[in-house]
């Protein structure tokens, strides 16, 4: 298991120090007042602790996303730790953390909003559009996937379990943020935790090998790890929803200084839990090709229920359906409560956001689709989900390196990273069934070509910022 153990130890490597250069060169001052003061409503602006703050983050970006993205992932082979660690590292935490900050920076505004200060005004409604659609997908597959669960091992209907969490949803995203989220939260992030160090131990403890990378496994055979590994895995990596749940919780941060823990950090121990189930993914059933079959046989539920009854006995069963049913939706609410948030913001000129009622109506408008989506082919929904959800992470890593540039800063980190997203979700959409569905090859040259378009502009910009760079000083 040195893969794994190096996989791990590199994570925490980079939260000890990767994480530090990020927040130098964005450029923290604690004697700033942060929104959850400036702007306190009791409602979405509400002074709370960081380690409060950092659970709550972690249900968010979190949830069953690392688990079943991760068991799914696993079918790459040991090459999925290689996108986990340095996906997380370079691109996913560097995403998470930017997208909280600068949120902080600008009064806790949403991630649209920030995508039209600084990537313009067109780019901004495209944003606005999508990442509205993305968090009704994501609510309605987390509404769904834990319905059907309680209803099978319950004397309750699938539609009444439906009903019951979608209630559930509509007051979590209406009420005061530090009413059920901020009370909740905590007992259930400690079950997520429990669960991956529970597994973790039990890998490291047993008789089974966790298989090493090796130049023999680097490549799965018939599955082209390009771009699918990229969004196959993308919670535990690198997640565009993730810059949507931030805003949340940068409205609740007492001072600047919280937010490598907060954001980088819950990025990380993302990164550390997808790790670990992808292990147990490929691992228990010994191998790929008894993972592909345990999932064609009971879906990604019934495989870490497997891997954690089988490991921690009843212990673990219990676990499994708690996560199973708690952890999806705890991304649910918050999912529908991030789209309330850009939905008020964006009708803020016509409507007044500190309404109750104008809140209450809204919520409800945007629930009523989710309900529907809720009740479709759960897969269907979750093939639209991953593609969507990195196409939003790319945006917002652009959108950091505009910021970057604009401010004189080393652009580079987000850029890069920016750059080769860039590349996957060009690719992926011209490759994938519920795109264009081309030819594989040609996917990969037009997505190259395009990718090669955005560094050119990417370099354009460089110039122009370097040039403007004394008028900019001088303001």
């Amino acid at each position: 298991m040195v893969t794994f153990i190096c996989s791990l130890l590199l994570l925490f490597a980079g939260y000890a120090v990767y994480s530090k250069v990020i927040e130098k060169v964005f450029v923290v001052n604690d004697s700033r007042q942060t929104p959850a003061y400036t702007k306190q409503d009791g409602l979405d602006y509400v002074p709370m602790s960081w380690w409060k703050g950092w659970l709550i983050q972690l249900l968010n970006i979190a949830g069953l996303g690392p688990i079943f993205g991760a068991v799914a992932g696993a079918l790459y082979g040991p090459v999925a730790f290689l996108w986990i660690v340095f996906g997380c590292i370079f691109a996913g935490a560097v995403h998470d953390y930017f997208s909280g900050m600068l949120s902080l920076k600008h009064g806790g505004a949403q991630f649209p909003t920030l995508v039209g200060k600084y990537m313009g005004e067109f780019v901004r409604k495209s944003v606005n559009i999508v990442s509205i659609v993305l968090m009704l997908l994501v609510a309605a597959a987390f509404t769904a996937g834990p319905a059907q669960l309680i209803s099978s091992i319950s004397p309750l209907s699938f539609g009444l379990c439906l009903v019951l969490i979608f209630g559930y949803f509509l007051l979590a995203a209406i009420l005061p943020i530090n009413q059920i989220i901020g009370r909740i939260y905590p007992i259930f992030g400690a079950i997520l935790i429990i669960m991956a160090v529970a597994i973790a131990a039990a890998l490291v403890l047993g008789s089974k090998q966790i298989p090493n990378l090796t130049f023999a496994n680097l490549h799965p055979g018939e599955l082209p790890i390009w771009p699918l590994l990229m969004v196959t895995i993308s919670c535990g990596a690198i997640s565009g929803f993730h810059c949507t749940q931030s805003p949340i919780v940068s409205r609740t941060m007492k001072k600047e200084t919280e937010g490598r823990k907060i954001f980088y950090g819950a990025m990380i121990a993302e990164g550390v839990i997808a790790l670990i189930w992808a292990a147990a993914g490929m691992t228990f059933f010994g191998g790929t090709g008894g993972l592909q079959g345990a999932l064609a046989a009971g879906g990604p539920a019934g495989v870490v229920n497997e891997i954690s009854t089988s490991l921690l006995g009843t212990f673990g069963g219990i676990l499994a359906i708690l996560g199973v049913i708690i952890l999806p939706i705890t991304t649910g609410d918050t999912a529908l409560r991030s789209a309330r948030m850009i939905a008020t913001e964006s009708l803020s000129k016509w409507f007044n956001p500190e309404k109750k009622w104008v809140v209450a109506v809204i919520t409800v408008g945007l629930g009523a689709p989710v309900f529907y989506l809720s009740t479709i082919d759960y897969s269907f929904l979750w093939r639209y989900v991953g593609g969507t959800n990195q196409i939003v992470a790319t945006v917002m890593l652009w959108t950091a390196a505009s910021f970057l540039m604009r401010e004189g800063k080393a652009h580079f980190i987000a850029g890069i990273p920016a750059l080769f997203m860039t590349a996957v979700v060009c690719t992926y959409w011209l490759y994938a069934p519920e795109g264009l569905s081309l030819d594989y090859t040609l996917s990969v040259v037009v997505g190259l070509l395009a990718t090669l378009a955005a560094a050119i502009q990417y370099a354009r910009k460089i110039l122009y910022y370097r040039q403007q760079a004394p008028i900019l000083l001088e303001r």
